[in-house]
């Protein structure tokens, strides 16, 4: 399953961010290290369901379909909050690092008001700097890798006797998902391809460090609590430094309230959507009421939307680019070997073929692998094509023969 990690320093929103994401109720208070451990959940990224496009009414087992939008489960860890020098181990540094090596992703919680300060504590709205937040705990994160790198420094040197540079150093970053083609990006944005390893030195496998992090680690930065003063303006220096596509508004807390609100049956809301429809408006208290209109005055009359759901889509789609296919077993009808109408879809990397599908749905059919058909339009799939984004396809396998018995002699 994909894993989000979402980081960033205490006190600007993770944890309600991640509860709004899967309604867990993960503690939240407004003082450092709330969150001790990493908490783990389940959230969901959607996209319009081929449902519509094919005109059925499908029966979602893997996943949910929602007003023909499907919302496809991924998995969410909610790291503790990082500190200047968790590289070095400060605050259980080292241990929250290694579980954003897990992750595939990254959401990048910042707050927009700046009312945190350095220490992470919370201070008067305007007074922080969330682009030297965002800054902090991206250093703190290239020096981990770099420290990886420099411990395992005998260890690559080894590996490059009997291998290339780039196989060496993705077995030593292996742990935080790192491939050797990944090391070769790395080594050529830095300039860093022609130079021997053993003539690297701090300021070189920093270097190198800084290069990889996007690379392994696509990261979306979220600037949260937009409903609050000082916001707009920091989103702008945010957007500017970091560029459009990797900065999001959103308002955790808005999306939360919505949530509960529509978990309690007192609206109907669908994650993502622009609007909300109130259910049964007497049954409202008076702070209810308040929250609502809030909501609607200073987060989705400015934005459309609280920007949760649409964070999570954009790093997935977007920067991992990953692509829903779906797979069935009975491909005039879309449907598996029990009747259910596109049961299952699967995110993919844009560079899957049938086989890798083969593989996320089920040991055996790949191993019985034969080819694979394009049920919308019937027709096999060649060899080498690459799957696309609500691909619908059909795999088709070998029968195994039955392995004959021994004879038992007398």
């Amino acid at each position: 399953m994909l894993t989000l990690a979402v980081i960033g320093k205490t006190n600007v929103g993770k944890t309600t961010l991640f509860n709004a994401a899967t309604l867990l109720n993960a503690e939240v208070s407004n003082y450092p290290f709330t969150t001790k451990q990493p908490n783990e959940g389940r959230a969901y990224v959607c996209d319009v369901c081929v449902c519509h496009e094919l005109g059925l009414d499908d029966n979602p087992l893997n996943s949910v379909c929602i007003d023909g939008w499907r919302y496809v489960p991924v998995k969410i860890i909610d790291i503790p909050g990082l500190v200047k020098d968790a590289w070095r181990g400060k605050g259980l540094g080292n241990q929250f690092l290694s579980a954003i090596g897990q992750a595939d992703g990254l959401i990048h919680v910042v707050d927009a008001s700046g009312s945190v300060n350095e220490d992470g504590e919370i201070s008067q709205p305007g007074s922080g700097n969330p682009v030297q937040d965002v800054m902090d705990i991206e250093f703190e994160m290239e020096k981990w890798i770099a420290e990886i790198v420099k411990h395992n420094k005998t260890l690559i040197l080894r590996e490059t006797e009997k291998s290339t540079i780039q196989e060496a150093l993705g077995l030593a970053l292996t742990g935080i998902k790192t491939s050797p083609e990944h090391v070769q990006r790395a080594l050529e944005s830095a300039k860093l391809e022609n130079v021997p390893f053993e003539s690297w030195r701090n300021n070189r496998t920093l270097r190198f460090a800084s290069t990889l992090l996007p690379i392994i680690k696509p990261t979306l930065i979220i600037a949260n609590k937009m409903d609050l003063p000082a916001a707009e303006e920091n989103l702008e220096k945010l957007t500017e430094y970091y560029s459009h596509g990797l900065v999001a508004a959103c308002s955790a807390e808005a999306e939360l309230a919505l949530r509960r609100a529509e978990k309690s049956g007192l609206i109907r809301y669908t994650p993502g959507q622009e609007t909300f429809k109130i259910l049964e408006e007497e049954k409202l208290t008076t702070d209810q009421r308040r929250a609502i209109a809030y909501i609607e005055q200073r987060v989705l009359y400015r934005y459309m939307r609280t920007g949760i759901q649409q964070a999570l889509n954009t790093l997935c789609f977007k920067l991992l680019k990953m692509n829903m296919v779906y797979p069935v077993g009975d491909e005039k009808h879309y449907a598996d070997n029990h009747g259910n109408v596109l049961p299952d879809v699967h995110l993919l990397p844009s560079n899957a073929n049938a086989i890798d599908l083969a593989k996320e749905v089920h040991t055996r059919l790949a191993e019985d692998y034969m080819l694979a058909i394009d049920a919308k339009t019937g027709l096999r799939l060649p060899k080498d094509y690459t799957l696309r984004h609500r691909d619908v396809v059909k795999i088709m396998t070998q029968k195994r023969g039955k392995t004959p018995k021994k004879r038992i002699q007398d």
